[in-house]
């Protein structure tokens, strides 16, 4: 790890070098020399690891992802695109069907996109981004053990590398591990209060298995297909086609308790038929399976509020899916982990790295864009059956109905869709959906009648199924 007594400037420790992990090393280089804590070996090409099990199954960037991606990192997502990558416009390149059964109308006036490919090659790109500033320094098959120092500042961590252990010491330690990070008990085992946590499991299981594009479906721009679950008919199943590169197609069906997809092959496109839709099915019939079915039950939304801990340490943040973790199925994670580093980074801009109280700053500012990811995913899951140990309130309930409404509107309006996507895409607050973009079509209209099927048209249509 550099010195700052020859560097002249602070230390940071990253642990994870995650997506949240690599962006959170980038914000900080303004400020301090970093070194960037990895337990896995990392790959040289855009391969799967061993801590990233998920990247098999679909991933999207919300445009809200796609700003801070490229604030992070200008000309961040040219790269992505030129190394095969897509931008897909929301939704002149989607056939969409909400959770409440209405398909949106192919609207070209937003200017909303998604970023779609597979994760391992996002992954690849962004670290080769990240691991070419010499301000960031990679230790590999290296594992965080424990924070060092007490519940008033932590001044490093303890590590494994091999059969060698040592102590690092930083001014500012970021935990990004993920769902799986060790936050709360390192904090215990410094003498700080615990943890308050809160989850909203719908039961979700996930299958997903990739696929050769039939036809001459890979030769044009074929429209992501999505097909979302209902959370008013128990088990609610669903799924999406997401076009990638390499002509290839990542297809994910899910399905919650008593509903869910098998991990057997023959199975799956059966299942896709099952759906209240078929469109994924029927699309699936003539496409060539290139790997084995992927599943997955981790899924499950669950929030810890480390913001409200009093008194929080100085020289300690958690970061990203540390935080909160959701139902992958609405697609934040990425988008959350890039907004929470340009949190840090736009905080200690006016805030030095050292300063008491720089931390707890830091980790209400990042509590920020995970909490509009989280309302938006407990939203929908909390209506599950037995998804909380509490029922959604009256409260809930009746902005659950607004959503509903919102939803509705934009799939026929597109000043409201415009509304409605700002929202999605983790670009504007909730409050946006109370605006007069989206009020006015609410209530006075007109509005165009909702579609009776999947707006797929002939010539794609064609292209796909023989």
């Amino acid at each position: 790890m550099p010195d700052s007594r020859t560097t002249g400037r602070p230390t940071a420790i990253v642990i994870g070098a995650s997506v949240t992990g690599l962006f959170a090393a980038t914000a900080l280089t303004e400020f301090a020399d970093v070194t960037l804590i990895e337990r896995d070996s990392l790959p040289a090409a855009p391969e799967p690891r061993r801590g990233v099990p998920q990247a098999r199954h679909a991933h999207l960037l919300w445009s809200g992802g796609v700003l801070a991606f490229n604030e992070l990192l200008p000309g961040l997502v040219d790269d992505i695109v030129a190394s095969g990558a897509r931008l897909a416009h929301i939704m002149r390149d989607m056939v969409s069907r909400a959770p409440n059964e209405i398909w949106f109308r192919r609207f070209a006036s937003t200017h909303h996109y998604n970023l779609v490919c597979s994760r391992d090659l996002l992954d690849f790109v962004i670290r080769s981004r990240v691991l070419d500033d010499n301000r960031i320094t990679l230790r590999q098959d290296t594992t965080a053990l424990a924070l060092l120092g007490d519940a008033n500042r932590v001044i490093g961590v303890r590590v494994r590398t091999g059969d060698t252990e040592q102590t690092l010491t930083a001014n500012l330690v970021i935990d990004a591990t993920g769902r799986g990070s060790h936050a709360p008990l390192w904090l215990e085992d410094l003498g700080a209060p615990s943890v308050t946590e809160r989850e909203v499991n719908a039961g979700v299981a996930y299958a997903t298995r990739l696929y050769r594009a039939p036809g001459t479906a890979a030769d044009i721009n074929f429209p992501l297909i999505n097909v979302q679950a209902n959370p008013s008919k128990a088990p609610g199943q669903g799924g999406i086609i997401l076009p990638i590169e390499s002509g290839h197609w990542i297809v994910t069906l899910s399905g919650t308790l008593g509903g869910e997809p098998t991990s057997d092959p023959d199975a799956f496109v059966d299942f896709a038929l099952g759906l209240d839709d078929p469109i994924i099915g029927e699309l699936l019939k003539g496409a060539e399976p290139l790997s084995d079915v992927a599943t997955t039950r981790s899924t499950t939304n669950r929030r810890r509020y480390f913001e409200k801990i009093k008194p929080w340490p100085d020289g300690f943040t958690v970061l990203g899916d540390a935080i909160a973790s959701y139902n992958p199925v609405y697609g934040h994670g990425l988008t959350v982990s890039a907004q929470c580093a340009l949190a840090v980074r736009n905080t200690l801009r006016t805030s030095g790295i050292t300063a008491p109280g720089t931390a707890r700053r830091l980790q209400r500012a990042a509590a920020r864009p995970v909490a509009g990811a989280w309302d938006l995913a407990v939203g929908q899951d909390a209506f599950y059956p037995g998804a909380s140990e509490k029922p959604p309130t009256g409260v809930e309930r009746l902005l659950a109905r607004f959503v509903d409404r919102a939803v509705e509107t934009g799939a026929s309006n597109p000043r409201a869709l415009g509304a409605l996507l700002d929202v999605m895409s983790l670009e504007k607050p909730a409050t946006r959906l109370f605006s007069s973009d989206m009020l006015v079509p609410m209530f006075f209209g007109p509005r165009k009648p909702h579609l009776q099927g999947a707006p797929l048209d002939e010539g794609e249509r064609k292209t796909a199924i023989s």
